[in-house]
């Protein structure tokens, strides 16, 4: 099974774009490596603050756009890991590991599976995903 790992960051300042210092990138790597050695990782990205982003928001058939920044810094999502493991238990435990600074939060999500789907639209849907990793 895969879980989508949501990091919210803890320090307003990464709102800011401000980037995490040497010593927590190197703590970090480290543990992205162990991840990939273990065979547990999937992908993994830091995002752009919020100023750089959008949302769009939909009602009754209309698509409203807004640009960032979002006034609720506290629940913006500052990257994400994919992790592949047995068990919700198993990606608890490689959370618990990871070097997250203080006020950090990690979110896990049990991410669908094709087969969770039974529409043969979904289907169709993973393979163009599949595709397009292919082609990456």
């Amino acid at each position: 099974m895969e879980f989508m790992v949501i990091v919210y960051p803890g320090d307003p300042a990464v709102e800011a774009g401000k980037l995490p210092d040497e010593e927590t990138m190197i703590k970090m790597g480290e543990f992205n490596k162990e991840l990939a050695a273990a065979g547990v990782l999937v992908d993994m990205n830091g995002l752009h603050p919020s100023s750089k982003g959008a949302r769009i928001r939909f009602s009754n058939g209309a698509a409203l756009v807004t640009d960032g920044p979002f006034i609720e810094s506290r629940e913006l999502v500052g990257g994400y890991w994919i992790w592949k493991v047995a068990s919700k238990e198993e990606a608890v435990n490689w959370a618990k590991r990871a070097p997250m600074l203080h006020g950090e939060v990690l979110e896990l999500r049990q991410i669908y599976a094709p087969e969770d789907f039974a529409s043969a639209v979904a289907e169709e849907s993973y393979k163009l995903l599949d595709q397009n990793a292919s082609s990456r």
